[in-house]
């Protein structure tokens, strides 16, 4: 059985002082995901925000939809000339992301602590 997709923003400084948005998921993602992560992306300021961080720490399972979520969003930040990093994701999800071209998109890094060190 799905479990409902939740979203939160989180508001952080990298050590270098950049300022990053955390969009922090929940749950799977699937098809039935599009609010949680499409429309919680596009709730973020276009020109404040430069710098996001995908956190998948909280995620169960992704489908092939819920792929086409985050790759959605991620072709919506390069086009408004944001970053987006991704931290969290299993071991095979960290395969798939790297099979379906996601990291020519975002570099993925084991943790926000990782993360945020290279921002």
């Amino acid at each position: 059985m799905q479990t409902e997709t939740r979203s939160r923003i989180d508001q952080l400084t990298s050590p270098a002082g950049h300022p990053v948005s955390v969009l922090r998921f929940e749950g799977d993602i699937s098809s039935t995901s599009r609010d949680a992560v499409v429309a919680t992306y596009q709730s973020l300021s276009k020109e404040k925000v430069r710098i996001i961080l995908l956190d998948f720490t909280k995620v169960d399972y992704i489908n092939s939809s819920g792929i086409a979520l985050v790759i959605q969003v991620m072709i919506e930040a390069s086009g408004a000339g944001q970053k987006v990093h991704v931290f969290g994701l299993s071991a095979h999800f960290q395969k798939v992301f790297a099979m379906v071209g996601i990291t020519k998109y975002a570099h993925l890094y084991p943790d926000q602590t990782a993360a945020l060190a290279e921002l």
